[in-house]
């Protein structure tokens, strides 16, 4: 999508749980298309594949409330790298993401726009991760700190990462170690690949979602609001 303004960007963050009963889950089910219908079915763990289902649902449901038509009738393509977006209205932009029965949904406009939420669990294996994701300037901070510190950190940069990659629609195939955060100012990057354009040109704002959960949202646009429902 190109980006057709640099004006200050206004989201909306929706916020819902993905554990539903029988009746929502048939519900949620019978908005999804014949694509999100054979995803579903591919996932052969049931509490997963109940998850994707009401995933899909509600943000059929939420994009309906947006563009003021059927969700059955709103039609969701993807592209070359997987990325949603609608095909009868490009202005909007939408992104989700999900940890546990949690689930993020952000929409805005006319923006390039990515969101990522994680449950901020214990790894065993996070010093792997770090040299494997983090740039070394990146790494060479995150080491420095102190141990008690380093988990929630290293949430806080991986989720900054992942939603910079699904706003570009290139998902972490990009490389996380080539999308470079600012140490001292985690809001900026310090570099981004070169066909991303200009590391100045992407814009990071952490969510507050409670203490065990780490989650960001990235635009190319300053975003200036974030208007946070739940249901």
């Amino acid at each position: 999508m190109s980006r057709l303004s640099i004006s200050p960007l206004s989201l909306q963050l929706w916020q819902r749980r993905l554990t539903i009963d029988e009746a929502d889950y048939q519900a949620c089910r019978q908005l999804l298309d014949s694509d999100e219908h054979r995803r579903a079915a591919a996932i052969t763990n049931e509490r997963s594949h109940r998850r994707f289902v009401a995933s899909y649902g509600m943000l059929r449901n939420i994009l309906s409330q947006t563009v003021g038509e059927p969700p059955q009738a709103i039609r969701i393509h993807r592209t070359e790298h997987g990325k949603p977006y609608l095909a009868d209205y490009p202005e909007l932009a939408f992104n989700l993401s999900h940890t546990g029965d949690r689930l993020i949904i952000a929409v805005g406009r006319n923006c390039r726009l990515g969101i990522d939420v994680e449950t901020c669990k214990p790894r065993p294996n996070l010093r792997a991760l770090v040299a494997k994701c983090f740039a070394e300037v990146e790494a060479a901070w995150w080491q420095a700190l102190p141990d008690s510190d380093k988990n929630r950190e290293f949430y806080r940069y991986w989720t900054r990462k992942e939603a910079f990659v699904k706003a570009t629609g290139r998902g972490i195939g990009q490389g996380l170690h080539r999308c470079v955060i600012d140490p001292e100012h985690p809001a900026l990057w310090l570099s981004v690949p070169a066909d991303c354009g200009p590391a100045s040109g992407w814009h990071t704002q952490d969510l507050d979602l409670g203490e065990a959960v780490c989650s960001a949202v990235v635009a190319d646009r300053p975003i200036v609001h974030v208007e946070f429902i739940s249901a």
